[in-house]
């Protein structure tokens, strides 16, 4: 089973059923549909969950539109490649592919 890491803050949302989409740049695990995957706390290295990826559409980071930029926290492309800079520094740019991943929490 793949492993998806998020960060503590957003934890709660997952678990309630309001966040069930994530964000992916530079995916090592190659995440599609279909793959179950182990929901896993960042910080702290615990198991949450497990869910099933229904939906994955990838696009530069340029195509996003700003809706989709809202609906993920994010008011501007500009802020969003700068949040992701934090993670993973210049190399992200408004070419960089994003993989939007949209899962179902296992009961």
């Amino acid at each position: 089973m793949k492993v998806v890491k998020f960060r503590q803050h957003f934890i709660p949302e997952i678990l309630s059923g309001a966040k069930n989409t994530t964000w992916r740049l530079f995916d090592d695990k190659d995440l599609g549909v279909g793959d179950e995957i182990e929901l896993v706390d960042f910080e702290t290295k615990n198991k949450f969950g497990e869910a099933k990826i229904v939906n994955v559409v990838e696009k530069n980071i340029e195509q996003l539109s700003q809706d989709e930029l809202i609906g993920h926290g994010y008011e501007s492309l500009n802020k969003m490649i700068a949040s992701h800079r934090i993670y993973y520094g210049d190399r992200v740019d408004e070419k960089t592919k994003v993989k939007i991943i949209e899962f179902e929490l296992k009961k």
